[in-house]
């Protein structure tokens, strides 16, 4: 009972050390949001706790040595999720903070979509939907052929279930049984023309891709603990198939006035509007 107490003591202070990882990469993302006065702020807004939990508990990587051959690759199929992925990889210490105020600019190290030839950490070029989860395949297989250990994670939306090349992808997965795979799909009902599920319905999603073979969890992807449980249950899995996680977000997490705007796919916010927004942020700090 007693070592039971502990594990979840130990497991209470980590998540609490989650909380402010995912602040701070909210934080970052505000931050480099002032500098061009929009973006796709709000995703980052969402996304935070799932990518604070992976790189702050599941993934392996080096901070020092982004290219590290044992490292777990993480990669950002959404091209334009790159503000939140700069945001984790400066709370990381992959990328220096004082880059962040050179978010967009001419000849900055981040640009606006994710290119892997510019930053640091950014394992692929995103940006044209539906080609992050092939991309993955094709990491997988290259590390099961050179016997390494290391975990590929594929970090995709929920409008690249729209495309063809996804689905594909995940039949290939499911054929190849790619068990170094874990495919995170943040479903947040937004893309550019309306909600995701107005523009071309999913749903049900768990059984399809139950039927595509792989090892299916769906949670609140603003829970953080929801979150731990789901990652180590995909990590430690022993069954022969790929993992997915399905994690269902809320656009624009932690700034109300932002979560409550109509449209939030891509935020322009008023120049008064950052410090307010980052006030909030702060306000509701968990530590």
């Amino acid at each position: 009972m007693q070592s039971e107490q502990l594990a979840t003591a130990r497991s209470a202070l980590s998540n609490v050390s989650l909380a402010e990882r995912a602040y701070r990469i909210r934080r970052n993302a505000l931050r480099m949001g002032e500098v061009q006065g929009q973006g796709y702020i709000a995703q980052a807004l969402g996304i935070a706790d799932v990518l604070a939990v992976s790189y702050f508990h599941a993934l392996r990587y080096r901070a020092d040595d982004p290219e590290w051959e044992g490292r777990d690759r993480f990669l950002l199929s959404i091209g334009h999720y790159a503000i939140a992925l700069y945001a984790a990889l400066i709370e990381a210490g992959i990328l220096p903070e004082d880059e962040l105020e050179t978010y967009g600019a001419d000849d900055s190290r981040l640009p606006m979509s994710a290119m892997a030839a510019y930053t640091p950490g950014m394992e692929i070029t995103g940006g044209s939907l539906g080609h992050g989860l092939p991309i993955a395949i094709g990491f997988a297989l290259a590390l099961k052929r050179k016997n390494s250990k290391s975990l590929v994670y594929n970090l995709f939306s929920d409008g690249e279930l729209d495309e063809g090349s996804t689905w594909e992808a995940a039949m290939s997965a499911g054929s190849f049984k790619l068990d170094n795979l874990i495919g995170i799909v943040d479903v947040n009902n937004q893309q550019a023309d309306g909600p995701s599920t107005k523009v071309l319905c999913f749903e049900p999603l768990a059984p399809k891709f139950e039927a595509f073979g792989w090892h299916v969890q769906r949670v609140n992807g603003n829970d953080i603990d929801a979150l731990v449980e789901a990652f180590d249950t995909a990590r430690l899995l022993s069954e022969q198939k790929p993992r997915i996680i399905i994690c269902d977000t809320k656009m624009a997490k932690g700034v109300p006035f932002l979560e409550q705007r109509e449209s939030n796919h891509f935020l322009r916010v008023e120049p008064d509007e950052w410090q307010k927004a980052i006030q909030i942020l702060d306000g509701g700090r968990k530590s």
